[in-house]
């Protein structure tokens, strides 16, 4: 366990180091990038660092680390309606616009039926994997909590957030109008917004029951199936481990084909924006397997899920 959390918090670092530079050569070298683009992204940039500082300093005062979990689906909504002002309100960026709002409208009624909003904004329910997080047995180390907490969870997740919203820059200036393959993109991200959707519909619906019926004074073991188990094989789960997951990358994938509607990337598919929807796919990769461990911990027949059921794929179903 040393090692693995030693190395999420390297690579962790790795990749803030390769968002930074990447950003930073942009902003100074690359001549791809219009004035009006350049103010732009100096823009975002500069709400990136406030909310930063913010998640950070008001993580540590009180102790609850899930500020920028909170902020996750409202940054974005705010990124891409930046740019699409400053782009002239186009059809591109506004359709862009809209599915990013309908995805944090969304993401944001999921998060707060979970108690993490209060009008103390600080408070609420903390995403449990901090905790398990925070009492690694390197991590417990208060020194060592800070760092994590200051380069990983305020300073590399922000950065992140912003650099998913980037294709919608990279679009800001073309003059190509609005075409198939921005109708495409378009139908690809609602169609894993509804994937993602439906997904979380299903967990939270077996989790209230389940918390229902253990308030009845049952063991887990007492529930009727598939309650007994305690992790969700039904509907989309009982096909794929992460459905939720797989909606929301392939939600911001499909938003960087945008940049190949708008003719910006190179032989119709390399763009530089594509380094936020790649580093998001590493992230879920690290996540996914920090909930499987706890899961795997937690209940007995997770393991026997693990092994018959894809991880994204939904090539067989759940056998008891």
């Amino acid at each position: 366990m040393h090692k693995k959390w030693t190395a999420y918090l390297i690579s962790g670092i790795c990749a803030l180091l390769v968002v930074a530079g990447c950003v930073c050569g942009i902003l100074f070298t690359d001549p791809v990038l219009t004035d009006n683009q350049a103010k732009t992204l100096r823009i975002l940039l500069i709400v990136c660092g406030c909310s930063a500082g913010y998640c950070f300093l008001v993580g540590e005062l009180s102790n609850n680390f899930s500020q920028m979990d909170k902020l996750w689906s409202i940054l974005p909504v705010a990124y891409v309606w930046i740019v699409a002002v400053r782009g002239g309100m186009n059809l591109r960026l506004v359709v862009y616009a809209l599915i990013v709002t309908i995805w944090g409208i969304r993401l944001t009624i999921n998060f707060a039926r979970k108690g993490a909003y209060r009008l103390k904004f600080w408070t609420g329910a903390e995403d449990y994997r901090w905790s398990v997080v925070r009492n690694n047995s390197i991590l417990r180390a208060r020194p060592l909590w800070i760092l994590f907490d200051l380069l990983f969870i305020s300073l590399y997740q922000n950065v992140l957030v912003l650099a998913i919203c980037l294709p919608a820059l990279g679009c800001m200036e073309s003059g190509a109008a609005f075409s198939a393959v921005d109708g495409i993109a378009a139908a690809f991200a609602l169609g894993f917004l509804s994937l993602e959707t439906v997904a979380d519909e299903q967990q939270w619906r077996f989790h209230e029951t389940k918390k229902k019926l253990l308030a009845e004074g049952r063991t887990l073991d007492k529930l009727p199936a598939p309650y007994d188990l305690g992790f969700n094989t039904t509907g989309l789960w009982g096909r794929m481990r992460h459905p939720n997951y797989l909606g929301e990358q392939g939600i911001w994938l499909s938003l960087y084909c945008f940049t190949a509607g708008a003719g910006v990337a190179e032989h119709g598919i390399f763009h530089w924006t594509v380094v936020g929807p790649l580093l998001l796919v590493l992230l879920f990769m690290g996540s996914s397997s920090l909930a499987e461990s706890i899961s795997s911990k937690k209940y007995p027949q997770y393991p026997a899920y693990v092994r018959q059921v894809c991880k994204y794929l939904p090539l067989r179903k759940f056998r008891r």
